[in-house]
């Protein structure tokens, strides 16, 4: 579905539009998502800069929030600004998830570009670093870390980019599977439509004790081929759900790489969240009339049982027509839904009601 500048305007001139200020909550049930038609509207109140950086810290860009096994929020702030090049800073941190307060950070001086951010069933942080310095000494890498910030893995070797057992090419994302298995995804670069000659597009798996195993995929776009496969999540069959964001679509694959499944109606999907019933929720931070036309951005929400939305929740407001939307998701058990903000940085909450 295509449509004009002007009636794209129009479109998003009959959205309810999340609020900015802290606490303000939708006013209508139903939003237009131009995709999708009229799809319900969970309604949440909306808390905008939710997370309190320590020292009057302000924060910059995000794209990585997960919740950990206390319940607790995890999430980076790129040092200020886009990157952690040039700071001593400590990107990661634990928010307490009812005042929003700092429990712990760590990373300083140790990341340059944190982009996948997972938080596993024992309460570690794993990072990746998806960009590598001109001094070829840091980036590239997957850090495994303790909820202390002591480092207890890394994968990849620092500042070198590769397609090899041993190293990466700006790698997006990192999960665990429930036997330990560490699944990374690599190759942010693919998404371009003239991608440098080393990118790629793969899903490289390694032991609990980073043995690599296996990998699979390339750029392209063919079940499973990836142009820049964003986020990694598993769902309560134990299947990898990638959002292969370049495509438009989600791709379901077996822990081996077997391509299962895809669906293409959660939109230019950057960030996933999957609850115990299989409720899927898509954060589409990029979608434009440029890049995917006739799409707006915004929170997807369906099941992976059908493929199908059922809900969406619009973007923020901005003085671009499209308005803006986070790029790393997380729910919490009570439904509270988190969002890593790129563009208006911060955090944001979306508080269930």
């Amino acid at each position: 579905m295509s449509v004009s500048g002007r009636s794209r305007l129009a479109l998003l001139a009959s959205v309810v539009v999340v609020a900015l200020s802290a606490g303000r909550a939708f006013t209508q049930t139903d939003v237009v998502d131009p995709a999708k038609g009229t799809l319900q509207n969970p309604n949440p109140t909306v808390i905008k800069n939710w997370g309190q950086l320590p020292d009057g810290r302000t924060w910059g860009s995000t794209a990585g929030v997960d919740i950990g096994p206390d319940g607790h929020v995890w999430a980076y702030d790129r040092c200020g600004t886009n990157t952690c090049a040039d700071s001593k800073l400590a990107p990661i941190f634990k928010f307490d998830r009812s005042s929003g307060k700092v429990l712990a950070s760590f990373g300083g001086g140790m990341i340059l570009f944190p982009h996948g951010l997972h938080v596993d069933k024992d309460g570690n942080v794993w990072v990746t670093d998806g960009q590598g310095n001109k001094e070829g000494t840091k980036g590239h890498q997957v850090i495994k870390f303790s909820p202390q910030g002591k480092v207890l893995l890394t994968l990849g070797k620092a500042g070198v980019p590769g397609n090899g057992p041993d190293t990466f090419n700006e790698p997006c994302d990192v999960i665990t599977a429930p036997n330990g298995d560490i699944f990374v995804a690599d190759g942010h670069s693919g998404q371009s439509d003239n991608p440098p000659p080393d990118a790629n597009g793969r899903i490289v798996k390694f032991t609990k004790d980073g043995k690599y195993v296996k990998e699979w995929g390339k750029i392209g776009s063919r079940p499973g081929e990836f142009r820049t496969p964003h986020a990694l999540e598993f769902d309560s069959r134990g299947r990898l759900i990638v959002a292969d964001r370049h495509n438009h679509r989600i791709q379901i694959l077996s822990k081996d790489g077997t391509f299962l499944a895809a669906y293409d109606d959660f939109g230019r999907i950057s960030g996933l969240a999957i609850d115990r019933n299989d409720t899927i929720y898509t954060a589409d931070s990029e979608s434009t009339e440029r890049v995917h036309p006739g799409w707006l951005k915004g929170i997807r929400i369906g099941s992976l049982k059908d493929g199908k939305v059922t809900m969406f929740i619009p973007p923020h407001k901005t003085d671009a027509p499209e308005g803006a939307m986070g790029e790393g998701i997380a729910i919490d058990a009570a439904g509270n839904l988190y969002t890593a903000e790129a563009t208006l940085r911060g955090v944001t909450k979306y508080v269930k009601n």
